[in-house]
């Protein structure tokens, strides 16, 4: 936890200098003391190492949404780091989708939310019910840069319980906000980035 706890304030500390000091429109690399490279077109994606994946969001639907997200196990399960660039301001909805595959244009190919316990769609937590992949929303800078964290005994990395091994998923940031009552997706919006959680 305090690996994760040092990347939340290493990229809180990197927004908070940036939205003071930079305000050129080209400057859309976020840099974190863990050495993640992510540039406007590019990231690189660090080997699995037993314990963290290192995740590149990469743009779809014609936006100019990229960063990087890294799950590490934890001994209650999994944390999650994101750190997200060319967003519009505001909210937009983050969730986990059942393929790792990113190849299309619109994110489509990554399939529906995950919801291994076939649940309805819903806020986490919900007694209602939620999907595993129902993460919620996080809120974007006015220069389109956002981060957020989140932590869960729900999920793990590579433990083969198909219920909560998030190894094989992606994670896809939504244009809109997740309104946690529409089933089955939250009318989230299009999917403007998407990473798959590969090995």
């Amino acid at each position: 936890m305090k690996k994760i706890f040092a990347l939340s304030l290493a990229i809180t500390l990197t927004f908070a200098t940036s939205c003071k000091s930079d305000k050129k429109e080209n400057d859309d690399a976020l840099e974190t003391e863990t050495e993640i490279e992510n540039t406007e077109t590019t990231t690189k994606q660090k080997p699995y190492n037993g314990k963290d994946i290192w995740v590149q969001l990469n743009p779809k639907s014609g936006s100019t949404a990229s960063g990087n997200v890294v799950f590490e196990k934890t001994d209650n399960g999994v944390s999650m780091v994101v750190a997200v660039n060319g967003l519009e301001p505001g909210e937009h909805a983050i969730h986990l989708h059942e393929k790792s595959d990113c190849s299309a244009e619109d994110g489509t190919s990554a399939g529906g939310h995950w919801n291994p316990t076939n649940q309805p769609h819903g806020k986490w937590g919900s007694p209602e019910g939620y999907h595993k992949g129902d993460i919620g929303n996080f809120t974007a800078s006015d220069n389109g840069k956002g981060t957020y964290t989140f932590s869960t005994d729900e999920w793990c990395i590579g433990c083969g319980d198909e219920t909560k091994d998030i190894l094989g998923k992606s994670i896809i940031i939504h244009q809109g906000t997740d309104d946690f009552t529409t089933q089955p997706t939250g009318a989230a919006g299009g999917r403007i980035s998407c990473g798959g959680i590969i090995q």
